[in-house]
């Protein structure tokens, strides 16, 4: 395993270089602390299962009472206090941290192994993946106004944080390190938001759509030409979704089918207010009392061979199912992912409100 530490030059390293055994001296302890940039290292046992934490404050006032370099640490080592767990997503674990005035969280499997330290600048324990990601927030949100009058959709809050903001972090959670955000309406906003990503653990890079020609979820995907080729299979999502999807199981999925593009899908139920009657050459055959079917519907992520990029039509609207039908038009296989997880579009004041908790 491979962690990701440093502010923007995102250097890997073994996670065995970033924790500390309870033997190890007061000079390997510092240097954890200063990979990662915490205020603690946190020791484990031969097998990698959590023992303890050791603050820089008390290797402070070790050294102050006349402890060496070489002095050995295990006498500072103090209960760890709160964990998390690997399922919990980076801006559950930052909100955690947060409340708790901490600037680390361990990440402890179902053994009691460390397996990743959240830091309050990027989370150390993941393994780093070279796709890019896109996310379309250039929309007006026009279904949710008035709430959108001065704050682009995707900067609304959920649970505290944006939705955008969110969607971030659990991209950098999931080891994704270069995103590009597509702006139109009030773009500014979150440009001056999110900077160049450097504070959220990432590079973040602008798709600025005129204003005057909206190009839609699929024709700002051509303005990445501008910044070289895109090598890796490209993640474009929409920018009002609330989700925990598993990021590196829906790009592995994309590598393993094939295709030219994966669409990850939830499924949709629809409540039948009535007795449905199935019937066969004017027969009644069954009663179905209230059925609820459902169906497989896009939930607006993506995943994309590099090449379809240049198919793009330049500076014009550009749907992204525009460009599942060419794929189908000309026989591209696009492929199917079934989201398991947690999944909430922010289309209307409903959905907001759900996603909120009020509904």
């Amino acid at each position: 395993m491979v962690i990701l530490v440093g502010r923007e030059s995102r250097e890997t390293m073994h996670i065995a270089e970033v924790l500390v055994a309870e033997r190890d001296p007061i000079r390997a302890v510092l240097k954890a602390i200063d990979r990662v940039g915490s205020s603690r290292a946190f020791v484990t046992d031969s097998s990698g299962r959590l023992v303890g934490a050791i603050c820089e404050r008390d290797i402070r006032k070790a050294l102050l009472a006349g402890a060496g370099l070489d002095s050995p640490s295990a006498a500072l080592v103090r209960d760890a206090g709160v964990v998390t767990k690997p399922e919990v997503g980076r801006a559950e674990a930052l909100d955690l941290m947060q409340a708790l005035g901490l600037r680390e969280l361990p990440v402890v499997d179902q053994d009691g192994r460390v397996v990743g330290v959240h830091t309050d600048c990027v989370p150390a324990g993941v393994q780093p993946r070279h796709n890019a990601a896109v996310i379309m927030a250039g929309g007006r949100g026009s279904r949710l106004a008035p709430l959108t009058e001065h704050v682009p959709k995707p900067m609304l809050r959920v649970a505290g944080r944006p939705i955008l903001e969110r969607l971030v972090l659990h991209l950098v959670g999931a080891g994704i390190s270069r995103i590009f955000i597509s702006l139109n309406y009030l773009g500014e906003i979150i440009e001056e938001h999110f900077g160049d990503g450097a504070r959220f653990g990432c590079r973040i890079e602008y798709l600025r759509e005129d204003r005057s020609v909206p190009l839609g979820t699929g024709g700002s995907l051509r303005l990445l030409t501008q910044y070289g080729d895109i090598a890796e299979p490209l993640l474009v999502m929409n920018g009002d979704l609330v989700t925990d999807f598993s990021v590196g199981d829906l790009l592995d999925a994309h590598a393993g089918e094939g295709v030219a593009v994966t669409v990850a899908s939830v499924q949709y139920q629809h409540q039948v207010p009535f007795g449905v009657l199935e019937q066969t050459n004017g027969r009644l055959v069954r009663l179905v009392e209230k059925p609820v079917p459902t169906w497989p519907v896009n939930a607006g992520i993506y995943v994309l061979e590099p090449e379809l990029i240049s198919k793009i039509p330049n500076g014009r609207l550009f749907p992204m199912t525009d460009l599942l039908d060419q794929c189908l038009k000309y026989g591209w296989p696009v492929g199917l992912w079934p989201l398991q997880e947690h999944w909430q579009d922010i289309g209307r004041p409903a959905d907001l409100a759900r996603s909120r908790g009020e509904g």
